[in-house]
């Protein structure tokens, strides 16, 4: 049956491998479980509610785009855009929380609707090859910096924004230790490298005292003050256009670089450097969305991340049907899955990131109007912690480049559209 739905032989796999993978993506992502709720809670929710509906729609997308798309990529509610959605909608524009969830709710129709259609499609296709690579290595950028906050190598800072953490500080001398051990076990060649230097980073910080082992099993919190609370009709109101507009950019543009980056890190696009069943991933991608809004939290997407379970072997549906799985699974052993302290992912996550940058060897140097755009795409997105902001930059900057280097037909029709929209959008947001 497995061999049917995933085709494990022809992808050069086995289900050892993909369970590895999906357990290595798991464990990667683990800690949207526990900052979701952390961060929809100042929105006023539940914050059990949203940890359950968390784990929820993290299951269904990553399931949908396994078995739909059979793609290794695993989904679950955004960083960054659930930012938005409680400090930019609701404690900033003042909307209550049921008005921004019926917000996402009506873009991920609205994403499903595009996705149905070969439309989104073709825009994906049509952002060129130097921005593709840039995104993917943009994607490594912001892995980076995420791993090393959550290793507390780097810490923010009032003057210069970010400076050096404690890195003598015991988490963050277990994530350096495990780093070094993950790239010596991967050259070695040793199955599972990844998940044998999160779960050894996770060990000795149980050991050490530095995060509690919180027991196995424990009844899951009730999710009906988030389950299906969404005001759709507040949502329609003219003023609440905007949020509509912003979580579609989001939805749309978050998954496309994720896509495409993590995709082109598992050697998934094709000559052109498109990726294959792109529909079929966008449509599980959208239905994510629609189903978190309903569950009761923000925006589903896809999650780089997923490059851990790539790296790990992952090259099927099924490594994303185990991480959704384990999702599942965490609604009875969440106190278990809250062992792994964010230090012990941080490894993992800075070795995805050393090999996402290469992708930066794939743009054309020899070519201004090409590699600043691609530069320009790559840094913003750690930068301004976003993917979305770092592809709409990018955008921006490659029109207006080649238009004023008289090279404006070098630029597709798609892309003078949404670096237009991009343009509107930052002047309106």
């Amino acid at each position: 049956m497995l061999e049917r739905l995933f085709g494990l032989r022809a992808h050069g796999t086995d289900l050892r491998t993909e369970a590895v993978a999906g357990i290595t993506t798991f464990l990667a992502m683990a800690y949207i479980m526990f900052v979701n709720p952390l961060i929809l809670k100042d929105a006023g929710m539940d914050q059990g509610a949203v940890f359950v509906a968390t784990c929820l729609a993290a299951a269904f997308g990553s399931a949908a785009m396994g078995l739909w798309a059979n793609y290794p990529i695993a989904l679950a509610p955004g960083m960054g855009i659930n930012a938005y959605f409680a400090y930019g909608v609701v404690q900033g524009m003042g909307h209550s929380w049921q008005v921004a969830l019926g917000a996402v709710f009506i873009s991920g129709v609205l994403f499903l609707a595009l996705s149905l259609t070969t439309l989104r499609e073709r825009i994906i296709d049509s952002i060129p090859h130097g921005l593709k690579m840039a995104i993917a290595a943009g994607i490594g950028l912001l892995l980076a910096i995420i791993a090393l906050q959550n290793a507390g190598i780097v810490a923010a800072h009032p003057a210069t924004m970010v400076t050096i953490g404690r890195v003598t500080a015991p988490p963050a001398l277990i994530a350096i230790l495990a780093f070094f051990a993950i790239v010596a076990l991967d050259q070695r060649r040793v199955p599972g490298a990844l998940l044998i230097g999160i779960l050894g980073a996770t060990l000795a910080g149980i050991l050490l005292g530095l995060t509690p082992f919180r027991g196995i099993v424990d009844a899951p919190p009730s999710l009906l003050p988030t389950f299906l609370q969404m005001d759709i009709r507040g949502a329609l109101d003219l003023g609440v256009t905007v949020v509509v507009f912003a979580f579609l950019l989001v939805a749309l543009f978050d998954t496309a670089g994720t896509l495409v980056g993590v995709a082109w890190h598992g050697g998934m696009l094709d000559a052109q450097g498109r990726l294959p069943r792109m529909g079929r991933a966008l449509v599980a991608d959208s239905s994510a969305v629609i189903a978190g809004a309903a569950f009761g939290t923000s925006t589903t997407t896809a999650y780089i991340e997923s490059a851990a379970g790539m790296k790990a072997g992952g090259r099927t549906g099924l490594t994303a049907c185990v991480t959704a799985v384990l999702f599942v699974a965490s609604l009875l052993f969440a106190p278990l899955v809250l062992s792994v302290p964010a230090f012990a992912t941080a490894p993992a996550l800075l070795f995805v990131a050393c090999m996402m940058v290469r992708a930066i060897t794939e743009i054309d140097w020899k070519d201004g109007s090409e590699y600043v755009p691609a530069v320009v795409t790559a840094v913003a997105m750690p930068f301004t912690f976003s993917i979305a902001h770092g592809i709409a930059f990018g955008f921006i900057a490659y029109a207006t480049i080649k238009l004023l280097s008289g090279r404006a037909g070098d630029v597709s029709l798609p892309v003078w559209l949404l670096a237009g929209l991009f343009v509107i959008k930052f002047a309106v947001t």
